[in-house]
């Protein structure tokens, strides 16, 4: 072979090689890249440490020596989990909220932290937030996954965007209902009827309004933020369902769209016949300026005898109801009467309407995962030493609220108490109860009835005739609207859905208050669909023709 074939054939084999490498580049290019393994993924035993945020409470009593940042469950969750738990910041109820967005705007992101749903779709449209997609399937739990899937995986489906799993819903059960609350030692007294019907409620609301040995008294307890699904105490939602008008939910217009239940006609009546209680005296003239433990004074002071709460309204009921461990004020619960020969339904909503968010730059995403994983278990099916995450150190209960502490928490979706409870407590039957929240009602049940007057409260939520008694006829009876959009919000609804809101407070605090005319609420109507209640219409419904 000559030089110049030599010299070619070299040149041949070296542009094959480059040709082979660049291909095999491309074809590395091409392939998906897979997450950094780190070295606490490598070494199952290995501590991790994980940031977030917490919100302070004023019922959380700290054990001596422990703090936010230093105490028994954190230290639980480092021993028994490996992943270490650090604050960047505490702030309390009311500043809580807004940190979290100054957060947000400055780009602050913790490795972890819960967000509106609202925060949730602006926080992946900026691209700020982890897909958990794949390491959700990975580390968590055969339990947890089948935790968030009873309610037929609504709740984690609202937190999907392209399919892609942007957050962990903090799941409650989706039946939050509301219901009646009446003094029945007043009832006895006057002789007036249990509250059936609507009528029935405005005749007891009359007679209890003419009540004076406390001063002026009223029929029945509303604050001034009475619309919000937190307000349990001092609400209206339930007095709204009464009249089949619903607080700001999607529902069926009978032709296969959704209407939002804020403009309907059915709000205007309800409206009306609050305006018409005002008038009578019925509602105290000032309650558009009382936060709820304002209000409830007068339902302490036996003021008030009605008002409309969520199952948990006895526990705030028992400052008034036992005074020197004596019980001074009886109390009865009652499903939501209905205007008219048709069942009140008592509106529910997804059951989630917050999230807990990874940050795109956190280093231990799994860290979260695992939190989540040992709350479930814990919360569920604690080991006597697990106790720890509800009680500290000491594993008793002792008023402390201690289970505040945990960073992560998410409720059930579903639950029995109201078959289980009212049977066990009836019949004084513990062989029957099956999970620690049972077991723990059941259990301050006895306590009061054996004496105990401070836990008068717990008997009226999980007795015979509690609250939790009436929700599985509400359930099997099918008394309930739940709302049909669960999806983020839609870009109007993100932009024009508060300030909708606040315009609509304005109106039908007027009407209520006898300021204006019932008529306005038409004209709110109007004005409702102009500032972007048509186009939010608009996009809700594009968003149920492919989630029907």
């Amino acid at each position: 072979m000559n030089r110049k074939a030599k010299m070619l054939l070299v040149l041949t084999l070296v542009f094959s090689l480059v040709l082979a490498a660049c291909g095999k580049a491309e074809e590395k290019a091409e392939q998906p890249q897979k997450p950094e393994t780190s070295a606490a993924q490598e070494d199952p035993s290995a501590v991790i440490e994980v940031s977030t945020v917490m919100q302070s409470d004023q019922y959380l009593k700290f054990d001596e020596g422990e703090t936010f940042d230093n105490n028994s469950i954190y230290d639980a969750y480092e021993k028994d989990i490996g992943v270490k738990i650090v604050n960047k910041w505490i702030a309390d109820g009311s500043q809580f909220k807004e940190k979290v967005k100054m957060t947000i705007a400055s780009n602050d992101l913790p490795d972890f932290m819960p967000v509106s749903a609202t925060q949730l779709k602006e926080l992946t449209e900026a691209d700020m937030i982890m897909d958990l997609t794949d390491v959700y399937e990975q580390y968590a739990t055969d339990e947890t996954k089948e935790f968030f899937q009873k309610d037929g995986g609504m709740q984690m489906k609202s937190a999907m965007f392209d399919g892609k799993l942007m957050g962990i819903p903090r799941s409650s059960n989706p039946y939050y209902l509301q219901f009646l609350y009446v003094r029945t030692d007043w009832l006895k007294e006057m002789n007036l009827p249990e509250p059936k019907t609507m009528d029935d409620l405005k005749t007891i609301a009359e007679a209890f309004a003419k009540r004076t040995e406390n001063g002026k008294s009223y029929g029945l307890a509303i604050s001034k933020d009475p619309f919000n699904v937190d307000t349990g105490v001092t609400g209206l939602r339930a007095f709204l369902n009464g009249y089949h008008a619903y607080e700001n939910m999607w529902i069926e217009d009978g032709n296969g769209n959704l209407v939002n239940s804020d403009i309907q006609p059915e709000m205007k009546n309800a409206l009306a016949a609050l305006q018409d209680m005002f008038k009578k005296g019925l509602i105290d003239p000032e309650f558009a300026v009382k936060d709820v433990e304002k209000e409830a004074e007068l339902i302490y002071n036996g003021q008030i005898g009605l008002v409309y709460g969520a199952s948990w309204t006895p526990a705030q009921l028992v400052k008034g109801a036992v005074k020197d461990n004596k019980v001074v004020q009886e109390w009865g619960v009652y499903p939501i009467p209905s205007a008219d020969s048709n069942p009140a339904l008592s509106q529910i909503g997804l059951g989630a309407d917050e999230y807990y968010v990874v940050a795109k730059q956190s280093k231990h995403p799994e860290g979260f995962i695992k939190l989540l994983n040992q709350w479930i278990v814990v919360d569920n099916h604690p080991t006597d030493e697990q106790k720890v995450y509800e009680y500290g150190k000491d594993l008793k209960e002792k008023g402390n609220n201690y289970w505040l502490l945990n960073p992560v928490r998410v409720g059930n979706q579903t639950d029995n108490n109201g078959v289980i409870l009212p049977k066990a407590i009836a019949n004084k039957d513990e062989s029957i109860l099956e999970t620690k929240d049972q077991r723990t009602r059941y259990a301050r049940a006895m306590q009061y009835l054996d004496g105990d007057t401070s836990l008068w409260w717990e008997y009226l939520i999980s007795g015979p005739n509690g609250a939790s008694s009436i929700i599985p006829k509400v359930q099997e009876e099918k008394h309930y609207l739940q709302n049909k959009f669960y999806g983020a919000p839609t870009p109007t609804m993100a932009d024009r859905e508060e300030i909708l809101k606040k315009k609509r407070d304005e109106v039908f605090f007027k009407i209520i208050m006898n300021q204006v005319s019932i008529d306005e609420f038409d004209k709110f109507v109007a004005e409702w669909k102009k500032l972007g209640g048509d186009e939010m219409t608009k996009e809700v419904n594009e968003w149920y023709a492919d989630h029907k």
